[in-house]
């Protein structure tokens, strides 16, 4: 029997750009990813993602919206990923380095997918135009995915993929 382990992402716009880290140490080092973490006990989704980006970019964002639903299952682990998605483009401060994660902004047409998660290419589209979605990644390793469902949702919490 498998369980969710839930995780939180914040993609920060200010189009045409987005905020991404360089992952410095842990699960994903040396790929750029969005902020975020593992949600505590007795923490909201949306209370964690705010504490994630806050620690990893020195960021505060109180308008945050969820836009996604991604859940990672990685053959062999007994713990699939449930990963909500958020987005803002109304926070304070700018973006410094710390002990986790290296901040730099990246025009939204030029992404560097080849230095990112492998699903990143697929989801993302639907994240730059404004769509709700959800998807369920296989991977083989870290590297391979050897199965996949995404759709776009209008309600996230009604998502056929379950």
């Amino acid at each position: 029997m498998t369980s969710n382990k839930l995780l939180t992402l914040v993609l920060l716009r200010q189009a045409p750009r987005i905020l991404l880290g360089m992952k410095k140490r842990g699960f994903g080092v040396g790929r750029w990813n969005g902020f975020g973490g593992k949600v505590e006990p007795g923490e909201t989704i949306e209370a964690a993602a705010r504490r994630e980006l806050l620690e990893e970019s020195c960021i505060v964002c109180d308008d945050l919206k969820e836009v996604g639903l991604l859940k990672f299952e990685f053959l062999g682990e007994p713990q699939i990923l449930e990963v909500h998605v958020f987005t803002s483009n109304n926070f304070k401060g700018e973006p410094k380095e710390t002990e986790e994660m290296r901040p730099q902004w990246f025009e939204e047409k030029s992404l560097p997918f080849d230095q990112m998660w492998p699903d990143d290419v697929l989801w993302f589209p639907l994240l730059l135009s404004g769509k709700r979605f959800s998807g369920y990644f296989v991977f083989e390793g870290l590297d391979k995915i050897i199965k996949y469902d995404l759709e776009e949702t209008k309600n996230i919490k009604d998502s056929v993929i379950s």
